[in-house]
């Protein structure tokens, strides 16, 4: 508010208000209530003068003290205290301010909240301080006794704890005009409450009949649970300032108390410091937990729109009660409206038969062992659709390690499941493509060559027969040449189903190129691999004329029997040296190599 201002006008601004506040708070005081050698119950100046240091620029602090040490010593004397002890007193009081002001802006470098409840300590631990060092200066320069010590503190303590807080609050929430952006209902019950506040401590204070001290307690417990920290301040401020006005008076609890008044006053304070001690810790703890509210809050809003994203519901069986918690996301992976009524057994239920029996069997052994447990099923929807789901969980344990709850997650899969499908089918579809002679259907060389190099390790690791017969078409280039190629693929074709046909199941067939083709046969010694290949000659034979407007084709065919060869390429040789001697000895016929 005084940004505005020249820096000689700002600096006769803070002058003027800080002289001004601190001389009226501090004759009010000690006018009010007087304990012995003129130390007032409560010292409010002392709070009001750490709460401007805390809200003025740091420029406007030289100013303030000046027209402070001229309000205290002004005070002091209108009490009829001797200059002397004037001085040292307003020297105290400096003293402290700097060293609250100190203190806080070393553990508090930012501005000082009183919302967070370690700053909260940190205010208390400045001011605690701070009133020792002046009670000791004070008592020092002064002359005075232990009990002067324990006076001073306690007043100037009080001061600063019960004064000072609503005042920087008050003047930052009005900075923020935040009581614009306050509902109207909530003023009126802040109103509400603080002037019960003040109403119960003057019935409580006027009278002495009735010693319900306690009743101010309430009022500003009230205050703090539902105001928070302004609430609490602004409650103890208005008890404060009513119970000095009427003890002073003679009015009150504390008149009555039979004794000197040095243990009144010591009285008065202790009531007003055990009235701050429960409603500071409650309003802090009212914050926190209004705070921790909203952040819970928060998180689970995160938490519903993060199982919505990634479709993931959370449940929670409690195996004391036998009853089940779902999630809203739960609900809709089973397509449930969001609480509805269900069971354990339910939950159980809703997976198809064939795989319920595996899920019961993981969740028994994850509660007898407390391993976590994942487990991926099917389940019927309440609209009849069968959905994939997967879970993940783990088990709550009690005292005694004994289990107490199964908490899970619960995801639907389907599509991930599909996608996977899809996948896996075109990896096959891809894998049939690059193994697979396109003109055929039979296995190409590479798939061909790759399973005689299996058959051969099989057959070396375990002394199992094998034998591989290599054939071709007999004068293919004559086919070719005389009725094209169109008709060479369509008798390259007809060749390959009828020599596919003539074998057995466990035998393979495979072009490796042009018209020339490869029988694996396996588990098949050297007469039944050469009834075999005799077989295949004669059916690519017995296939000519079949009306089919193709010309005659047959196929001579070379047989080798494993004997220990090293590598493919050595046992291909051998059988393909027995088709040159086929071809050599007339073609249509089959040649087993030596």
């Amino acid at each position: 508010m005084t940004r505005s201002l020249s820096p000689r006008v700002e600096a006769v601004f803070w002058l003027l208000l800080t002289g001004t506040g601190y001389h009226l708070l501090a004759s009010l005081s000690l006018y009010a209530t007087r304990g012995v050698d003129s130390i007032a119950a409560v010292w409010p100046a002392s709070g009001y003068m750490l709460a401007l240091l805390l809200l003025m620029p740091a420029r406007a602090r030289l100013a303030a003290f000046a027209g402070m040490g001229l309000a205290s010593v002004a005070a002091n004397l209108g009490a009829t205290t001797p200059l002397w002890t004037s001085l040292a007193f307003t020297f105290a009081n400096m003293v402290e301010a700097i060293v609250a002001l100190w203190l806080i802006r070393r553990r508090e470098p930012s501005e000082l909240s009183f919302m967070a409840p370690r700053a909260v300590i940190s205010f208390c631990i400045a001011a605690v301080t701070a009133s020792l060092v002046s009670a000791g200066l004070a008592m020092l320069l002064a002359g005075r006794g232990g009990g002067f010590f324990l006076s001073w503190s306690t007043t100037v303590l009080l001061g600063m704890l019960i004064v000072t807080p609503p005042i920087v609050m008050l003047a930052r929430m009005t900075g923020l005009k935040a009581f614009g952006k306050v509902p109207r209902a909530m003023l009126v019950e802040a109103t509400a409450i603080l002037t019960g506040a003040g109403i119960v401590t003057i019935f409580v204070f006027s009278q002495s009949h009735f010693p319900a001290t306690f009743l101010p307690c309430i009022a500003v417990v009230a205050a703090a649970y539902r105001l928070g920290p302004f609430g609490a301040a602004a409650g103890m401020l208005i008890v404060t300032i009513i119970v000095s006005l009427l003890s002073g008076q003679g009015y009150g609890p504390m008149a009555a108390i039979d004794s000197d008044p040095k243990v009144k006053v010591l009285f008065l304070q202790f009531y007003l410091l055990a009235l701050l001690l429960a409603a500071l810790p409650l309003a802090a703890l009212t914050i926190g937990r209004q705070r921790l509210a909203k952040r819970l809050e928060q998180s689970n809003r995160w938490l519903l729109q993060a199982e919505a994203a990634a479709l993931v519901g959370h449940w929670r069986v409690d195996l004391v009660d036998w009853t089940i918690y779902w999630s809203d996301q739960t609900y809709r992976v089973h397509g449930l409206e969001p609480g509805t009524p269900v069971d354990v057994d339910y939950s159980v239920q809703q997976y198809l038969a064939e795989d319920r029996a595996e899920v019961r069997k993981v969740l028994e052994a994850a509660v007898r062992t407390g391993e976590p447990f994942e487990f991926q099923g099917r389940i019927l929807r309440a609209d009849g659709k069968v959905r994939h789901v997967k879970s993940h969980g783990s088990i709550e344990r009690g005292r005694g390690a004994r289990a107490t709850g199964i908490f899970g997650t619960v995801q639907d899969v389907t599509e991930t499941v599909e996608n996977a499908r899809i996948l896996e089918a075109a990896r096959s579809a891809a894998e049939r493509i690059a193994n697979t002679d396109m003109l055929t259907g039979l296995p190409n060389r590479r798939h061909t060559l790759t399973f005689l190099d299996q058959a051969m390790a099989g057959a070396r690791a375990h002394g199992a027969p094998l034998a591989v017969a290599i054939f071709d078409i007999d004068h293919f280039k004559r086919i070719n040449d005389t009725h094209g190629h169109a008709t060479g693929d369509r008798v390259i074709q007809r060749v390959a189903q009828r020599a596919k046909a003539a074998l057995r199941d466990e035998d393979m067939l495979g072009r490796i190129g042009g018209e020339e083709f490869v029988c694996i046969l396996q588990r098949s010694s050297a007469l039944a691999a050469e009834i075999v290949a005799e077989r295949v000659r004669k059916a690519v034979e017995s296939g000519v004329g079949e009306g089919d407007g193709l010309p005659q084709a047959t196929i001579s065919i070379g047989l080798a029997v494993y004997d220990g060869e090293p590598d493919v390429e050595e046992l291909l040789h051998r059988a393909d040296q027995a088709l040159y001697v086929a071809k050599r000895e007339g073609r249509n016929r089959m040649r087993r190599a030596a």
